[in-house]
């Protein structure tokens, strides 16, 4: 079992007896192993000029399970890493980590507006406005996500539901259609199960739309419109923080927007829902 400490040394010895390719994978590793710790496994391949197929093969034959694992011995093996869970150092008091989190936070939100790419956003809306059944994908925190998408939409009477469980995924997707659309969400883009389910959903014929940490992912590649939410957050110790909240306001802007689009017939079915909850409160 490879020793977290020696990630790089192990990755530097075993250079010579790497193919060509993956050589390529291994110098970039230790060129850029910080970068190489917050991306893609699309984004490595592209920018180490090889395939992700590639990159698989590497991280075993430095006997590792794969890209995440390798990500992971990286963010456990660099020095800021160990130190520090995410941009919060260990020794930092409880204010400093209050600030921290709330400047991250606003960091994130203030990328994500910046790099969204607007034709994108208005293409998904004008699919999700024309959508006759919504289907929200998502596995563990991701399925929060879809959790909390599928509650807002239901309320304008767009046919929805968000699947978190990979078997029901599967088996909706494969009886989709054209007049469907899919939102999947996976901050890595790289959940195996939410990658199957968009591609069942897509050789199907119905629309898909990802919502992810990045926009070039393996997800990406079953997708016909992606949404990033632009976060610096390694992500691997801890649950995606900054980038859930980034994409949460990507969710409410396509509510809002698909709302504005649908007029009269939007607003009806949300007053009838605001009004059947008056009597749920005091």
């Amino acid at each position: 079992m490879l020793h977290t400490q020696d990630v790089l040394s192990t990755i530097q010895a075993s250079i010579l007896d790497l193919r060509n390719s993956e050589k390529k994978v291994a110098e970039y590793v230790l060129r850029h192993p910080e970068e190489v710790m917050k991306s893609s496994i699309t984004t490595l391949a592209e920018n180490a000029g090889t395939s992700e197929p590639t990159v698989i093969r590497f991280c075993r034959q430095i006997k590792l399970s794969g890209f995440m694992d390798l990500k992971l011995k990286l963010a456990q093996s660099l020095p800021r890493a160990r130190q520090d869970l995410e941009n919060v150092g260990y020794d930092d008091p409880v204010p400093e980590i209050v600030n921290k989190m709330f400047q991250s936070a606003e960091e994130t939100i203030g990328n994500t507006h910046r790099h969204l790419n607007m034709a994108d956003v208005e293409k998904a809306v004008a699919l999700l406005s024309k959508a006759e059944r919504i289907e929200f994908y998502g596995a563990g925190g991701a399925g929060i996500l879809a959790l909390d998408a599928q509650h807002k939409f239901f309320r304008l009477g767009i046919p929805c539901i968000a699947y978190t469980d990979s078997h029901m995924q599967s088996m909706s997707a494969a009886l989709l259609g054209p007049s469907h659309v899919v939102v999947a969400f996976s901050h890595s883009g790289a959940t195996k199960d939410t990658i199957e389910s968009a591609g069942i959903a897509k050789e199907n014929g119905a629309g898909v739309i990802g919502i992810q940490g990045e926009t070039k992912t393996p997800l990406s590649k079953y997708c016909d419109i992606v949404l990033a939410s632009h976060s610096e957050e390694v992500a691997l110790r801890l649950a995606p923080m900054a980038s859930r909240l980034a994409q949460l306001a990507i969710v409410d802007c396509l509510l809002v927007a698909v709302a504005h689009k649908g007029g009269n017939r939007i607003d009806g079915n949300l007053a009838r829902v605001k009004q059947v909850l008056i009597g749920k409160r005091y």
